[in-house]
């Protein structure tokens, strides 16, 4: 089975990689297309020049990756898929060769925690418009909608959660997707120095979510246009 597990930055989708690496029969991949989404487009992104160089700045190749032989020998392949690389562009007709759920986080989160490692995002930046988008379309493919999983709910008890995801990929639970080592791992993507500094702590997920943070001005404002669409994928969420 290769898994496609779309969402924007700052979603909890690192740990989640993670947690299926963990799981011992499962190949992953961090974030596909983000050189050949960074040499399609004109986007200043942290480490640029770097992740281009590292990665395949080729989307019909990298599309052909994602539906080809499962890497290592293994029996299942996670993708952590960017929702805002899925440029206009890019075919996506690859897609219906994978299992596509959707990860959501609440705005005021992802804006918050984004707005600390680069500045002034934009809407297209953090991905809610382009993901309601992708989730529309593998619903009309699938005839019903595909999966849903909000990070709040993984962190308030991520065994239940993980449970439920498997069940509902029709692959058995394994109780090591819980923990990981700390530290880099070798599959982490080129820009990991920059971006994943708290989840190199973590040898599993953190505990359940506080109050919202607060936001002002740009950032309020910026968490109140994603809004709606998240609403709507968390009223088709699992649980």
């Amino acid at each position: 089975m290769k898994i496609a597990m779309w969402s924007g930055p700052r979603n909890l989708s690192t740990a989640l990689m993670y947690s299926f690496a963990a799981r011992g029969d499962c190949a992953v991949w961090d974030e596909p297309f983000y050189s050949a989404y960074l040499a399609a487009t004109a986007t200043e992104h942290p480490m640029r020049d770097a992740v281009i160089a590292a990665g395949q700045p080729d989307a019909r190749k990298v599309a052909a990756a994602c539906t080809g032989p499962i890497p290592q020998g293994q029996s299942l392949f996670y993708q952590k898929q960017m929702t805002l690389h899925m440029i206009p562009t890019f075919d996506r007709g690859f897609m219906r060769q994978l299992t596509n759920v959707f990860l959501i986080r609440h705005p005021a989160r992802v804006v918050a925690s984004y707005s600390k490692k680069r500045e002034s995002p934009t809407l297209a930046d953090i991905g809610y418009a382009q993901q309601a988008e992708l989730f529309d379309e593998v619903a009309d493919w699938l005839g019903h909608a595909p999966v849903v999983i909000d990070c709040a709910d993984i962190r308030a008890n991520p065994e239940t959660v993980l449970r439920g995801l498997c069940a509902a990929l029709g692959i058995e639970f394994r109780a090591s997707m819980l923990h990981w080592p700390s530290g880099p791992k070798p599959y982490d993507g080129a820009w990991a120095p920059h971006w994943y500094g708290a989840v190199h702590a973590s040898t599993g997920f953190e505990g359940a979510e506080g109050p919202l943070p607060p936001l002002a001005g740009d950032y309020a404002r910026l968490s109140e246009a994603a809004l709606p669409y998240y609403e709507r994928l968390a009223a088709q969420k699992l649980g």
